[in-house]
């Protein structure tokens, strides 16, 4: 929002949320209904073709996105090193406004002038009209409202929503108060309208245009410099007619200079050019990819996940995972994303953050979460868990976490298996069970007396209990296999407090993998849920509570964070992550993998002193006093 949001500044269709697309029914039916129906002679292919075009641009719009934020988060010719936070992603969530307004226009436009209904597919005497009056008019009225814009007046009530983002993605483009974007249509409609009156306009003229429009808008706010030196080698004069993200991003940083929309010489007629425009762009090209010292090793979960990445939806991916209902009609897409990620077998960057001259990077491994429930996939998976190990050593990585299913007992010990087949790995594995535990340990009452044990035992499970009987806290377990496990760890003194049967009247509950419905269904009324997994247990109990997987609040100089880590809230991060940027943090040189674990009690005072806090859910407190 602007400083001083002037009149026309919120869209009109804003109360109407995400429903607002429903404002084209009525037009989308009726140009269906009568491309189907009518005469072949009064099938008008131009009408028609007014919504399929709003989805393709928007495809366009997304694919530029995921373009954008894979390559900067890789670092390659990056022109900004500055972050994104959520408030930008907040900001600029609405960006197919613009689209849903063209929409509306071209719609009322065909049904006002007469002229339009009879658009041929091609006209090359449109195409050169279109192309001379936006060199022409377009640009250099484009240039004076745009320098008109940045006068304190306008500014503060309009233009100031859009250099909110100093660090600019494909989206930023578009992002910009209702009564702007009026004003950039009636610009933009010079050589659509009067291609239209003269009876030159075609289909390929107007989709050429707008596809001109999306592109360069896109291009000049990518953040990353994509156009080599050679096209400037070798035609001169196109660095008076194009213009480069390295050009426009100096705008965003400077504000007074480099005004020009896409074709930079109306900045070079009147003095406006940035000097170090030529500087930037050649430094953005040279600049390398970053190399982390971090690497968090995670994958998908759900089919659907694929559009809560970083890379994929920004307004999904800043919210913690959930059902969508427009993701239903996603489906083709969620389906080809499947087949696409079945055979492409190569882990792929979604997201870099800095956090005290630490580079940290989340790396995903294109599989599902099902796939790893099945031991025929475990050579597949092992394999790609090794390559990414491997490819984070080469990049002189100092630790790799290992998140979600990425480790495991029968998967690879917790990832012992490649500490033995690569002896003299110099990155560190680490599993962060240890400060799974100190967080587990920390969210249960002092006044628990008494927790139960729930789900399939595991390494992080056996070292709480171990840690709690030891406390003197007796831990109840239903299961025979369990409680003998449990009772080899633990010594003569700590074994009267391990307890079976144990009772589902215990108020704590501890709750693995493949904690069952019917398990939970036998809880008291009022219970609290600690999962001690990857995977949150499903909240099949209105009356008992949930606390969250292991995790912590991120410290605020942890930047460039604004994806959300799959269900967890903003700026939280899984125990697991955590526990790989403290290991580098506090420079351990060790792995954290098979059975072995760390103080307790040292990592989790090392996560405190760097910053990180526990994520505690106020809507437990009530029911916490009440524990006995």
């Amino acid at each position: 929002m602007a400083s001083k949001p002037g009149i026309l500044t919120n869209w009109p269709w804003k109360p109407l949320g995400s429903f607002k697309w429903v404002i084209l029914t009525p037009w989308i039916v009726h140009s269906t209904y009568s491309f189907i129906v009518n005469d072949p002679k009064k099938k008008y292919l131009a009408y028609f073709l007014i919504f399929p075009y709003m989805l393709v641009r928007m495809l366009h719009d997304q694919i530029w996105i995921t373009l954008s934020r894979h390559r900067t988060a890789k670092g390659k010719s990056r022109i900004v090193d500055k972050a994104i936070e959520f408030e930008q992603v907040d900001r600029e969530s609405n960006w197919d406004d613009q689209i849903l307004f063209n929409g509306i226009l071209f719609y009322v436009g065909y049904m006002l002038i007469p002229e339009a209904s009879q658009m041929p597919l091609w006209r090359l005497d449109g195409v050169v009209i279109t192309a001379l009056l936006h060199a022409g008019p377009v640009e250099f009225l484009y240039y004076w409202l745009h320098r008109a814009l940045h006068h304190h007046f306008l500014y503060s009530r309009y233009h100031s929503h859009h250099h909110s983002s100093i660090v600019t993605e494909p989206i930023t483009s578009v992002i910009h108060p209702f009564a702007e974007h009026i004003a950039y249509f009636l610009l933009f409609a010079i050589p659509l309208y009067s291609t239209v009156v003269t009876r030159t306009a075609s289909i390929a003229s107007y989709a050429g245009y707008l596809a001109y429009i999306d592109f360069m808008n896109n291009l000049g706010h990518c953040n990353f410099e994509c156009i080599p030196t050679s096209i400037f080698s070798t035609f001169p004069f196109l660095k008076y007619l194009m213009y480069t993200p390295s050009f426009h991003s100096l705008h965003h940083t400077q504000f007074r200079t480099n005004y020009s929309l896409f074709m930079p010489i109306y900045d070079y007629i009147y003095g406006t050019m940035d000097k170090s425009t030529d500087s930037t762009y050649e430094t953005s090209l040279k600049r390398q990819e970053i190399s982390p010292d971090v690497v968090h090793l995670t994958h998908l979960t759900t089919p659907e996940s694929i559009f809560h990445l970083r890379l994929g939806f920004a307004s999904l991916a800043s919210k913690p995972q959930s059902s969508t209902w427009y993701l239903y009609l996603m489906w083709p897409f969620t389906l080809s994303s499947v087949l696409v990620t079945w055979f492409y077998a190569k882990t792929f960057v979604i997201e870099r953050n800095a956090f005290k001259m630490l580079n940290l990077q989340s790396w995903v491994i294109p599989r599902f979460h099902v796939q790893y429930l099945f031991k025929w996939q475990s050579e597949t998976l092992n394999k790609l868990i090794e390559d990414a190990i491997l490819q984070a050593e080469s990049s002189n990585a100092k630790v790799l976490s290992l998140g979600l299913s990425n480790q495991g007992d029968s998967l690879n010990k917790y990832g012992e298996l490649y500490i033995k087949r690569f002896p003299e790995l110099k990155i560190k594995i680490v599993d962060g069970s240890s400060l799974v535990v100190a967080i587990v340990l920390n969210s249960i009452p002092n006044e628990a007396s008494e927790v139960l044990l729930c789900g399939k035992p595991n390494k992080v499970s056996y070292a709480i209990a171990t840690a709690l009987c030891e406390k003197g806290t007796k831990v109840t377990t239903m299961y025979k296999d369990e409680y003998d496990d449990l009772e080899l760890r633990l010594s003569k003194e700590c074994k009267k407090n391990l307890v079976f049967p144990g009772s589902y009247n215990a108020k704590i509950w501890l709750v693995g993998d493949q904690c069952n419905e019917a398990e939970q269904k036998k809880a008291a009324k009022e219970s609290l849920f600690i999962p001690v997994s990857q995977f949150p247990p499903k909240k099949l109990r209105k009356d008992c509570y949930y606390h969250s997987t292991p995790a912590m609040i991120a410290p605020p100089s942890l930047v460039n964070v604004d994806s959300c880590e799959n269900w967890l809230p903003r700026r939280v991060m899984s125990a697991w992550r955590v526990a790989g940027i403290v290991h580098a943090l506090e420079g351990w040189n060790v792995h954290e993998c098979g059975n072995f674990t760390f103080s307790v009690e040292k990592i989790w005072q090392a996560s405190l002193r760097h910053g990180f806090r526990p994520f505690k859910i106020n809507s437990f407190s009530s029911t916490l006093n009440q524990l006995p």
